[in-house]
């Protein structure tokens, strides 16, 4: 069996080829891929994704063949692309396309260049939908009043930053309309996807996070008391302004707590690459007197964010929507106690109370609650922690969740 993988990501082996940085997204993806081919002998890989290079290249690395498409955006449609894509279709002859991803317009540059049989497109975030949630609760008048120069000069608003979600959101519903199958793993996308194209059939398969997150486990003796941790802060979607707003509120009760977030500190750059995100949390920080509260990790490996999971005492994914957010899946493998906000199909993930704390995102004390609750009680918070890891073990079993992918590759090739 062929199969060629569409991806937003350039894999570590190519990027090593290349003798370009490697992606800190996407390393689920290819622990899939790597089980893929450990578990199905027969399965023949190709790995397609654009780049900025100038060429169109070939390379066959450790078994794989990868196709290098350039193009100067990734975000914008290219109408090129169309025929080269032809150009991998005809070279790799494959049995089934996997489109990973709808969010961005070469996935439908392929259906539109080479059809759409045997074609099928897997749900990691629907940007038409996270398009309506990207402001994250805050008021058009504070945004106007955030803007930096960095901004303007770049011409990287958030409010051309939604334009481009929406016009993105438009190549992704196209997309989702022309093709028949579709890969998902929460009910909320799945109700996403009937809304857009109720003819299409939807598969249903779990993810296999990175192999990192597998074989260890959370133990409170270990971790750092009223630790708590962000894995992404850096856009308003993800709710850092919603914890800040939050945290007086738990001081109050445990005044010893801090928050680690990993990447960057982008509050506390030079002006003319200060953004207006940026601003925005840094005047919060500085109204609650907090900024001595958070920490910044930089950017981090695998094995780097998985010690500093098991460093906090709670991890906390406070996001204006999200479909099923691997940090929630990482954390919960390791047993991490979890407090989310109850958006899109984060309730699939986390059963409140049982395997999990969650809250409505506009309910800042209800966060604030949430986080005192997990400190005060570390014995229930190691019960959440524990069947939290149950769950996910089943979820992001990667033997099962290869087996299904497999049997959706071979339902496509028999006109199932």
């Amino acid at each position: 069996m062929k199969v060629l993988w569409i991806t937003n990501t350039l894999f570590p082996d190519v990027c090593k080829s290349l003798n370009i940085p490697t992606p800190v997204v996407g390393g689920w993806m290819y622990a899939s891929a790597e089980s893929l081919l450990k578990e199905f002998g027969e399965v023949q890989l190709g790995v397609a994704s654009i780049y900025k290079g100038k060429e169109f290249q070939i390379r066959e690395i450790n078994g794989v063949t990868y196709y290098l498409l350039p193009s100067s955006s990734r975000t914008s449609y290219s109408i090129e692309l169309e025929g080269v894509w032809g150009k991998v279709r005809e070279h790799f002859q494959p049995d089934v396309t996997h489109i990973h991803g709808s969010e961005y317009p070469h996935g439908l540059a392929y259906v539109n260049g080479v059809g759409s049989k045997n074609v099928v497109v897997s749900i990691q975030g629907l940007i038409s939908v996270c398009e309506r949630y990207c402001f994250a609760g805050i008021s058009t008048s504070v945004l106007l009043k955030n803007m930096t120069l960095r901004d303007c000069v770049r011409r990287d608003t958030i409010f051309r930053q939604r334009k481009g979600m929406r016009r993105r959101g438009n190549f992704e519903t196209l997309l989702l309309k022309k093709v028949n199958d579709v890969i998902g793993r929460t009910s909320w996308d799945r109700t996403q996807v009937w809304g857009i194209n109720s003819n299409a059939k939807y598969h249903f398969c779990n993810e296999t996070l990175r192999e990192e997150f597998y074989g260890h486990s959370w133990d409170y003796s270990n971790c750092e008391p009223y630790r708590i941790f962000l894995s992404q802060a850096h856009y308003p979607l993800k709710g850092l302004h919603q914890l800040i707003r939050a945290l007086p509120l738990v001081l109050r009760e445990f005044p010893n707590t801090k928050v680690y977030v990993a990447g960057n500190n982008f509050t506390n750059v030079e002006n003319w690459r200060l953004s207006g995100y940026g601003k925005y949390i840094r005047s919060l920080l500085k109204k609650h007197n907090l900024t001595d509260r958070f920490v910044f990790t930089g950017i981090l490996t695998a094995a780097e964010m998985r010690q500093q999971y098991l460093k906090s005492n709670v991890f906390v994914c406070p996001s204006s929507i999200e479909n099923s957010p691997n940090s929630v899946g990482e954390a919960q493998l390791l047993g991490v106690p979890c407090v989310a906000s109850y958006v899109g199909g984060t309730p699939d993930m986390i059963k409140h109370e049982t395997s999990g704390l969650l809250y409505r995102f506009e309910e800042t004390e209800m966060l604030a609650k949430s986080l005192c609750r997990i400190f005060k009680d570390p014995d229930w918070a190691k019960k959440l922690g524990v069947k939290g890891q149950k769950n996910a073990m089943e979820r992001h079993n990667q033997h099962y969740n290869t087996k299904a992918l497999h049997s959706i590759y071979s339902e496509l090739c028999n006109g199932l």
